[in-house]
């Protein structure tokens, strides 16, 4: 079988390696195409997936994120027509939706956040099979046409299936020069681009501010955007540290006393790998979100000044799940 797979946000080298992995092993001819943004190209180098690169992100405005879904969707379109593919595969990439639908392609549309309003009424109606984690209610879903048997919802979170044979580099944190007796903590900045998270995040800066003071801290901060890293830079906090690249933040994660993410996946990826993690996401809770708060296991962050904060000590459990589970569901899409 013939499978594109389309890679347009740094998670998605992360969730899709596995999956490409077990798809070629399997005897499949597989091709990946990859968006310019944020750390996505670097991820796809970092975790040697090989791929062609094809547009760039729209930029913060609705306007210009319109005009790039076309630019981009034209542009893959053609890149796709000549190689016949039988199966295309995506985490919430619209552009692969579009192209797929005009070229007569069933595609498979994953994400595990439900509230992406724009994203889901175009990529759920056309795809042909939509997976995600069960902790999404089934009905937040029906209102972009995906019900059975288009839907297909997995349990646990993505992350414990791309991460299932993940083991951390410890020297990953060495590189970047952290001292092993401080308080380690891995930051996150707030996915200001995207549409579905509106509202401004005041508590990323109260919270930089709390810990770039800190002589006994050293936070880690993983900006998803250049001037997100300026600006966390030109603070001059002598705690914080700031990767000019993409760096392999699930071993900083897993070797880490916290995890404080605005976003969602680095949180989940803590949780996977059983690290204390705050979220100070300020769109609106998804249900993957709603369940691991009320499982105890990712907890909101109100006040930075009240954060307690010291070594880890234990390992948190780990939940490992098989990926060759989410490979039957893709492939289960081109045999309907």
């Amino acid at each position: 079988m013939r499978v594109w797979i389309d890679l347009t946000a740094p998670a998605h080298p992360l969730v899709l390696r596995p999956v490409i992995e077990r798809l070629r092993t399997a005897g499949h001819h597989v091709e990946v195409t990859a968006r310019d943004y944020a750390q996505t190209i670097q991820l796809c180098d970092l975790h040697g997936i090989a791929y062609t690169r094809i547009g760039a992100h729209g930029g913060r405005g609705r306007a210009g994120k319109v005009r790039a879904l076309v630019e981009r969707t034209a542009a893959v379109t053609a890149w796709a027509r000549p190689r016949r593919f039988d199966l295309a595969v995506a985490h919430g990439s619209n552009d692969l939706a579009l192209a797929a639908r005009a070229l007569g392609v069933p595609a498979v549309n994953m994400f595990d956040y439900e509230f992406a309003t724009y994203q889901h009424q175009i990529g759920c109606r056309l795809a042909r099979r939509v997976l995600v984690p069960e902790a999404i209610p089934a009905e937040r879903l029906a209102v972009y046409g995906a019900r059975p048997p288009k839907l297909v919802q997995y349990p646990g979170l993505k992350e414990e299936y791309y991460l299932a044979d993940f083991e951390p580099d410890p020297a990953v944190p060495l590189a970047l020069g952290l001292d092993p007796a401080k308080v380690q903590i891995v930051v996150r900045t707030p996915p200001d681009v995207s549409l579905y998270h509106r509202r401004s995040n005041p508590l990323f800066q109260v919270l930089v501010e709390r810990l770039g003071p800190d002589p006994d801290v050293q936070a880690v901060v993983l900006p998803r955007t250049a001037d997100q890293g300026a600006w966390v830079r030109a603070l001059g906090l002598r705690s914080l540290v700031v990767p000019e690249r993409a760096v392999d933040a699930q071993s900083l994660i897993a070797q880490a006393d916290l995890v404080i993410s605005s976003g969602g996946t680095m949180n989940r990826e803590a949780v996977a790998l059983g690290v204390p993690v705050f979220t100070t996401y300020g769109g609106r809770l998804g249900g993957v979100d709603e369940w691991l708060i009320r499982e105890g296991r990712l907890r909101p962050l109100a006040d930075p000044a009240g954060l307690r904060l010291e070594k880890r000590t234990g390992v948190g459990e780990r939940v490992r799940r098989d990926p060759g589970r989410l490979v039957a569901w893709i492939l289960g899409a081109a045999e309907r």
